[in-house]
């Protein structure tokens, strides 16, 4: 009778080996020594299962290690320099904070915060004027448009589109390198003035949490601290367009200079609204002008009258502020620049340069707005 009949099993032969024995198995056995490899004729018993398994974890191991070893040795193969963080969507950039993230430990919120970021409108062509304004009163190099943020406030940009002439994108290219103070907006050069600033405050509000976002033109003398304390006065209306306003007659005539091609639409005189060489937008509007669709706005030819008319549709307040248009340098002016075109021949760069040579103009002292009010 087998050995593992019920009958017969002890306590102890849970033990034994999982095949039956011959006769002569009842006679003392040596002691069990297991080869390195069971034989392929005979079954694999769990002790040899388990030792084989052992042997090839090892095996594994070594082979690891042995890799690993190998390619640490190795010459770490040459990796391509990290791209450098651009502050950019789509087509527009900031070229300033492309320059600071690259060049230092430079960290900034995907939307800067600022009082306002100050839009300095220029052209391919007008070269000449940015360098004048970088020689007079815009800050010259990055460290300067950084150092007027921090005292002021103000983040200043040239602010640009962009040309399919390669020729004259190189050109631009070296400025930027040189300067890194442009902001590219999403719009050719060729597009129309209205459509070009639609595309800035879009860019800006983008770029920069701003309590307000102004636009200049790049013919204008400013004083960045005067402007920052007309910002940062408290006012009672979050919605704001601050400027020197105007009014005037639509012009219907082709043959004459303004013409409006939509006079129809506005009758014979044009609504109250801010001269464009230099105004200010607050934060909720340029808000909601940044997420309206283009064509959901009226453009008319002139950007000026543009912008006024989205203002009365919007019910903004509007702020009239002589200052901002002082055709001489006074003690509160705050922008100096000819509202009307000069009789002869004009030459922007040399006036601003020579408003910078005036005291009055470059070095008389910033009154307290409360001063500037009572004046």
């Amino acid at each position: 009778m087998p050995l593992h009949h019920p009958k017969h099993r002890h306590h102890h032969d849970e033990d034994v080996l999982p095949y039956h024995r011959s006769d002569d198995e009842a006679k003392p056995r040596r002691p069990y020594a297991p080869s390195s490899f069971p034989s392929p004729a005979s079954p694999a018993s769990p002790h040899r299962l388990l030792l084989l398994f052992a042997v090839v974890c090892l095996l594994l191991a070594v082979a690891s290690l042995s890799f690993a070893v190998s390619v640490s040795l190795r010459p770490a193969p040459l990796q391509p320099p990290p791209a450098s963080v651009a502050f950019r969507c789509g087509r527009v950039e900031d070229s300033l904070r492309s320059f600071l993230a690259s060049s230092r430990n430079y960290s900034a919120a995907d939307r800067e915060k600022v009082l306002a970021v100050v839009g300095v409108h220029t052209e391919l062509g007008s070269a000449d004027r940015r360098a004048a304004l970088r020689a007079t009163w815009f800050p010259p190099n990055p460290e300067g448009i950084v150092s007027l943020e921090h005292g002021f406030g103000l983040s200043f940009r040239f602010v640009i589109g962009r040309t399919k002439d390669k020729e004259k994108m190189a050109d631009l290219q070296k400025e930027v390198d040189l300067y890194h103070d442009f902001l590219f907006i999403d719009a050719e050069e060729s597009t129309k003035p209205p459509q070009k600033m639609l595309a800035y405050f879009k860019a800006a509000y983008e770029m920069f949490d701003a309590e307000f976002y102004v636009k200049a033109d790049d013919t204008i003398y400013l004083r960045p601290d005067r402007l920052a304390a007309l910002l940062a006065k408290d006012r009672p209306h979050h919605r704001t367009y601050v400027g020197c306003m105007k009014k005037g007659p639509v012009v219907n005539d082709p043959n004459m200079k303004w013409y409006e091609s939509s006079w129809g639409l506005l009758g014979n005189e044009y609504f109250s609204h801010a001269s464009g060489a230099l105004y200010a937008l607050s934060s909720q509007v340029v808000g909601a002008l940044a997420t309206a669709k283009n064509d959901s706005l009226r453009m008319f030819d002139y950007e000026d009258v543009t912008i006024g008319s989205w203002m009365l549709a919007m019910n903004v307040n509007h702020e009239d502020n002589r200052a901002m248009c002082d055709s001489a340098c006074t003690p509160t002016s705050i922008a100096v620049w000819d509202s009307k075109p000069c009789s002869g021949p004009c030459n922007p760069i040399e006036k601003i340069k020579g408003l910078h040579n005036t005291t009055l103009c470059s070095k008389s002292p910033t009154l307290p707005p409360d001063v500037e009010e009572e004046e």
